[in-house]
This record gives structure tokens, sequence and C-alpha cells, in this order.
């Protein structure tokens, strides 16, 4: 059967998703527990422990940038005919994957925590630079790129609460102050996160090769002079900048790196407010984050809600709400009220509908951002959008996480101690409150003027088609026109060149 004839059903959609267990739960479990093992057993300063996540990940946000290109490029190898030019790296990436356990040893120099982390990322973003590229690779319809979004953000939502039920049980079952509970979790996750790699590489496909891309792999290949290298690489950098001139992506980006990083800096932030500033337990912060378990049902529903409603909507949603339980959280703080433990569950629950949203909203719209750039360019660039966007996540999330720890230390934060001064524990409070929520009220600005949605894009994709069959952009409708010119950030005239 050809490719173009495959059917995206619910079982190849979770296949797909499953990559997503290791994009929510690795990272989720990083975000929220790394700087605290760091601090805590390690016996690391915290800007030394953020200076691990920072460093490694900017190494990583530039190798990123070169990844997309390569998985582009790389049906041109032998290996990119035998194992697919994207799935290749699925396929390679999934034993690697038992790095992720070694970032949860004791004992170890900074150097050694520097280092796996910094492979980890990079084995990451090579699994999931080109895993992200698959639903445009698989199928053109709006509703089957849906299907399998959903299904990798309900993944990603069970990978979400995994990452804070389990490491929540085992830090209950071996104490607050045992270690091994924390590589015990890395283990379990890693060997988990090695299998779903490799479903996923089993089940999805991509597109066949295009004549224009058959033609260049025929073609003899040259040996380029360091000067053409130069030039080469000088051009690579020419096509990331070009996404930016992509309206739709521009706003997209400024969406999704905004509201990510006010992600980010709770996720970091919220068990040492829990223990430090609430006064409660690790582990019962870790239950709290384990109601991200609600993310499942949120999901499936975010799936209808984006077809029906778009995700501008959806964006409103998830920022307003996640903004009003941030502040409740520092209510909860500043009054100290006698039913502290049922206000923070109920807050965290709402708090996991709205991080669902923000999660599951921008990686449901990525798929449709190569179809807008096609009708520029006529070309299909996928891998080129996931490094840029791969590149903007970990060099904020990156900027963020030092931010945090530099915060912690500059405010008198004391490694290792149970007891904190209170300029520390109100310098949490007070980053989690300003630096979090300040960061979704800019998202929700950006996202109220997003117009990017299944009517649009059905609109743009038609219009693609039409073109491609010859036909004259002098028959163009006013709606399309507009549509167009809207989603792109050009004149009708200056798309889809002769």
């Amino acid at each position: 059967m050809s490719k173009k004839n495959k059917v995206v059903t619910i079982p190849v959609s979770i296949g797909y998703g499953l990559t997503d267990l290791m994009g929510g739960g690795a990272f989720t479990i990083i975000g929220a527990w790394l700087l605290f093992y760091y601090t805590t057993f390690v016996g690391m300063s915290p800007v030394k422990a953020a200076s691990i996540v920072a460093i490694a990940r900017i190494v990583d946000a530039i190798v990123s940038l070169f990844m997309g290109t390569i998985t582009d490029h790389f049906y041109k190898t032998k290996l990119g005919k035998k194992f697919g030019r994207r799935k290749f790296f699925l396929l390679i990436g999934s034993p690697l994957m038992l790095m992720y356990s070694l970032l949860w040893v004791t004992g170890m120099s900074y150097w050694f925590y520097l280092i796996c982390y910094l492979l980890f990322e990079i084995i990451a973003a090579m699994v999931l630079i080109p895993w992200e590229t698959l639903p445009s690779e698989m199928t053109k319809k709006f509703n089957e790129r849906t299907k399998l979004s959903t299904a990798r953000m309900f993944i990603s939502a069970l990978g979400t609460f995994l990452a804070t039920f389990i490491p929540g049980r085992l830090i209950a079952y071996f104490g607050d102050d045992n270690a091994y509970a924390y590589f015990l979790n890395g283990l379990i996750f890693a060997i988990l996160f090695a299998i779903c790699v490799f479903i996923s590489y089993k089940v999805t496909w991509e597109r066949d090769l295009t004549p224009a891309m058959i033609e260049e792999m025929e073609q003899k290949v040259v040996k380029k002079t360091f000067g053409e290298q130069l030039k080469s690489l000088g051009g690579l950098f020419k096509d990331y900048g070009s996404t930016f001139k992509v309206k739709a992506f521009r706003k997209h980006l400024v969406i999704y790196l905004l509201s990510f990083t006010a992600k980010d800096i709770f996720n970091t932030l919220f068990v040492f407010f829990c223990v430090f500033a609430l006064n409660i337990s690790s582990s019962r912060a870790a239950d709290l984050l384990s109601l991200s378990i609600i993310g499942l049902p949120v999901t499936l529903l975010a799936g209808l809600a984006i077809i029906k409603f778009g995700p501008s909507r959806l964006y409103a949603i998830s920022y307003t709400t996640m903004f009003i339980c941030i502040l409740g959280f520092y209510s909860v703080y500043m009054f100290d009220p006698s039913s502290k433990i049922a206000i923070l569950f109920v807050l965290a629950a709402f708090y996991q509908i709205g991080r669902c949203l923000l999660e599951f909203t921008p990686w449901n719209v990525f798929p449709f951002i190569p179809d807008v750039d096609e009708m520029i360019t006529k070309k299909r660039r996928e891998g080129l959008f996931a490094a840029v966007m791969t590149f903007g996540r970990k060099t904020t999330v990156a900027i963020a996480t030092f931010c945090v720890g530099l915060v912690l230390q500059e405010s008198g934060f004391v490694k290792g101690e149970t007891v904190q001064s209170a300029l520390a524990i109100s310098t949490i409070s007070n980053t989690l409150l300003i630096g979090a929520g300040s960061l979704l009220l800019l998202a929700l600005l950006f996202a109220l003027t997003f117009k990017l949605n299944k009517r649009t894009h059905g609109i743009l994709v038609t219009e693609v088609e039409r073109l491609k069959n010859n036909g004259s952009k002098k028959d163009v409708t006013p709606e399309t026109k507009a549509v167009v010119e809207n989603l792109t950030g050009y004149r009708y005239e200056d798309v889809w060149p002769s």
C-alpha cells in the first residue's frame, strides 16, 4: 500500500504518541525535582545546580538547530534510505534513553552531572525533533493530524502524571531524606522511555519522496571546498531566519515560549515553595503535582474543543486558569488558612487543567505551520520549524532555570538546610507569582490575536492544492486572499512564486 493511502488509526496515533511519555515525563521530573535533588542530596549551591541545566540546554539548543536540517536531508544517505530520514533517529535513540538514569546517582562530581545531562538533552533532541515532524509526514488532513496530536498530548499527560505520582510514592516509601528513591525513579523511567520510543519507530511512516527529492538523490555528490561549506552554513542560518517571516509562526512561537517558560518557572520553584514557604513535605508536594492525572480526560476533551473552537479560545482558558491558581497558591502562603491542604489540592487540580491545555494547544497547531510556509516557499520544511521551536524552547528554559538558581542564591538560600531565611522564602514565593504570572498574561495577549484554526487552515490548504494544479492566482476569492495574507504576513501577490 502506498504511504499516501495509509490511514491514521487510533492504535497508530497511540503508538506515535508514546514518545511523548519521554517528552512529557522526563522533563517534568527534571523541572520539578532536579534542582531540588542537586541542592538537597548532591550538595550543590542553587547557582551551580542551575548552571548544569542552563549550560546543557544552551549547547543542546545549538545542536538542535542542526538536527532539523539534518533530518530534512537525511533521505540522501544510505541509512536514511533504509530506515527513513526521521525514523532512523528514533531507532538509535531508543537504547540511548538509558542515559537518563545516570542523572540521579549520588556522590559524583559536578562535571559528571553536567556531561550526563548534556548527553541526555542531545539524545532527547535527536529523537524529538524528527518525531515532531511525523504528523506532517503521515497525513495532510486536519482531523487526522489532530488525532495524532491528541494521542500525543494524552500520552504526554500520562507521562506528566507518572512523572509526579511515581516519585511521590517512592519518596513516601523510602523517606524524604533518602536519595535512592530518586535513582530508582530515574531507572524505571529510562527503561520505559526506551520501550516507548521503539514502539513509535515501529508504527509510524513518512511521506513518499517527491520527484525533486529523487532527482536530488540521483545527482553526483560534489566535494565542497571550505569556502563553499561556510557559504552553505550561512545559507542554513538564513533558512532559520526565514521561518520568522511567516506571520503565523512568529505568533505561535511567542505564545509557545512565553507560556512554557511560565510553566518552567512554576515547576522549578513549586517543590521549594511547598517545602519552605508552605511547610509541607516533598512527598506532599509530589501528591499535589500528581493531580496532573486530570490531564488525561482534559486532553481528550481538548482534542474535540480545538476542532470546534480553535486554539485561541483554548489558550485563553488555559492561561487565565493558571494565573488565577498561582494567585491562589500565593494567597495560601500569605494567609496560611486552617484548611490549607484542602485548598492546595483544589488549586492544584485546576492548575493542572490549565497546564494540560497549555501543553496541548501549541503542539496541535505546529503541524499546520509548514503548510503556511509552503504557500510562501513551495517547500516542505517541517524539520526546520521543529528545530527553531526546539532551539527557542531550550534557550528560554536554560535562561529561566539559571535565573531561578541565581535568584535563590542571592536571596540567601542555603543548600541542604531544612529551614530557610524569611528573605529566601519570600523570594521563592514572589518569583513564583511575578515570574510565572506575568509571562502567562503576556502569552494571553498574543493568543487573542492568533487566527490559525481548522477553517482558515482548510482554506489555505485548498488554495495550495489549487495552485499546485496550475490554478491561476487571478482567480483567488477575496476570503481566501484575506486568509492567506493574514497567516503568511505577505501580500497575496508575493506568495507562491513562479
